[in-house]
């Protein structure tokens, strides 16, 4: 293995991973276009991004893209780029993504966002692999590889016209769903102990695993944020816990009752501590 590239074990600890491992591999070693099926929180972004540091392209340039967090009448400017005078305030030339990340890969999340008639023009890109920058009418080769990913029926969303049959054709060249965290029980253990490990090293705390109540709430919980909830969970939890053991209150898996006694018990800690203290520098 090239020094740059990375390990899709190492990216996707977890049993229930095992399968989708050896799928990566050989997408990673392809061209074709890949979408990414999930619910939010699954690691469609992380999941792109490894597919390309494992790929040979794995030196160049990958460059992410929400299409559901930029303005529709922005988003067809940073994709494509745009020419002086084009409009208004344009007052220079402006390289779009899919020119700055030209040998690399280009990640589009939330492809199911991009509004109906920029898709035409993404489309006749990957089928032309050439650009012309707004404004412009010069036609630009670009070089790129495409990988997209949505938590929307991108099927269903042909049917009700809303996205373009041929485009969807043409990104899901090669489809990969990953299933729910709730799906994979075997993988929220290894997971949590994954990134307990990670965020122990981190933030240098002397924690060494989960509590029989913690490893209990986690195997329990549903987690309906999947894997960026179980993540942002054990990250809080490593930070506040105060000893070696996450619980599953560290968690933040308690009814009211016990957060009650608990913040009356630091409480009285406080100040029994503060008491204490006053007693001492009286004396």
């Amino acid at each position: 293995m090239n020094a740059e590239q990375h390990s899709f074990e190492s990216d996707f600890p977890g049993g229930g991973f095992k399968r989708f491992r050896q799928q990566l591999e050989r997408i990673a070693r392809s061209e074709h276009a890949v979408l990414l099926t999930g619910e939010s929180g699954t690691g469609k972004s992380r999941l792109a991004r490894s597919i390309h540091e494992n790929s040979n392209r794995r030196s160049r340039e990958f460059v992410e893209i929400s299409c559901a967090s930029i303005p529709a009448q922005l988003l067809e400017s940073e994709l494509f780029g745009y020419c002086k005078g084009a409009f208004s305030g344009a007052f220079k030339n402006k390289v779009g993504l899919f020119e700055k990340a030209d040998t690399g890969t280009v990640f589009l999340d939330e492809i199911g966002d991009m509004p109906f008639n920029l898709q035409a023009k993404l489309l006749r890109f990957l089928q032309e692999k050439v650009i012309e920058r707004l404004g412009g009418r010069e036609e630009i080769p670009v070089n790129v590889r495409v990988v997209c990913a949505t938590n929307q029926n991108l099927e269903e969303m042909v049917k009700e016209k809303t996205f373009r049959e041929d485009l969807f054709y043409r990104v899901s060249e090669i489809t990969l769903h990953i299933p729910p965290l709730r799906e994979r029980e075997e993988d929220v253990v290894i997971l949590a102990q994954y990134f307990l490990q990670q965020y122990a090293v981190e933030y240098k705390r002397n924690v060494k695993g989960f509590s029989e109540d913690g490893l209990s709430a986690i195997k329990s919980h549903q987690w309906p944020g999947n894997i960026r909830e179980l993540q942002n969970k054990v990250k809080s939890s490593v930070i506040m816990s105060t000893g070696t053991q996450v619980t599953a209150f560290d968690l933040g898996f308690y009814d009211h009752e016990d957060a009650t006694f608990a913040l009356d018990l630091n409480l009285r800690v406080v100040r029994e501590e503060a008491e204490s203290l006053a007693i001492q520098k009286a004396y």
